[in-house]
């Protein structure tokens, strides 16, 4: 009996273990791609600890959260879905401000059509271009930016029937550099990456043509301690330089 005793104490404070050190899945909006991948692989070297990251856009991320997806902690692009989780009582507290993006124009090297984020060099690109990719503004906030911006420089009218939507901004920026759109409205995060920069070019939109793109993370209720490690790690230094350097501005 001792020695039964003895191997379910074993069994249980191993089970305890492998729980607490079990990677957090991290929710993380899709322009935050190259970034959070570079902040992982520091996160790794510095804790010696892994994170599973799924990218998507914000506003099903946010509905997954909501119907009990086992995520660890939301990256949302925009603030209003972190504040939503809240007031349902899905997050540890009200989270905090970790970014706030920029939108770019976004075209293939060698693509003949010249762009210009003025109001004439804009229609004139909208006019030679056959499809422009942007990200789905009905749950993308990148796809939202990227409406507003052309609304406000009155060039949604003509953009409009040459839209094609991608379900989150990585996938609006990959129309664009596989020729299925002539240009895409991207995030500067992944136009900053060596990736994509090998790539493309881009051209940068003045952010006072759309809605600051205030960008929210919280811890979601009943994650592992793991979870908040990687959230405290988020808010240091480090994590900060990297994040400058994709083009984000920071708190």
């Amino acid at each position: 009996m001792k020695h039964i005793l003895s191997a379910l104490l074993a069994f249980y404070a191993f089970v305890s273990i492998s729980w607490a050190q079990t990677a957090p899945t991290i929710a993380a909006a899709s322009d935050l791609k190259f970034a959070l991948e570079e902040i992982a692989a520091n996160y790794k070297s510095d804790k010696g600890q892994d994170v599973k990251l799924v990218f998507g856009s914000s506003g099903v991320l946010w509905q997954q959260i909501k119907n009990g997806a086992p995520f660890g902690l939301l990256m949302s692009a925009d603030e209003a879905y972190i504040d939503d989780l809240y007031k349902n009582g899905l997050t540890v507290d009200e989270g905090s401000l970790y970014a706030i993006g920029r939108i770019v124009l976004l075209q293939k090297k060698g693509n003949s059509i010249k762009l210009s984020a003025d109001k004439d060099g804009l229609i004139k690109a909208i006019q030679a271009a056959k499809k422009i990719a942007i990200a789905n503004p009905d749950h993308a906030p990148y796809g939202r930016a990227a409406k507003e911006y052309l609304m406000n420089i009155g060039a949604w009218d003509q953009a409009q029937p040459k839209l094609v939507f991608g379900e989150n901004i990585s996938q609006a920026t990959m129309f664009a550099l596989t020729g299925s759109a002539d240009f895409a409205i991207s995030a500067l995060s992944l136009a900053s990456s060596p990736q994509i920069q090998a790539q493309a070019n881009d051209v940068l939109i003045p952010d006072s043509l759309h809605k600051p793109l205030k960008q929210k993370m919280a811890l979601i209720k009943n994650t592992a301690p793991s979870a908040k490690d990687f959230y405290l790690y988020l808010r240091g230094p480090k994590s900060k330089q990297v994040m400058t350097r994709y083009g984000f501005a920071v708190p």
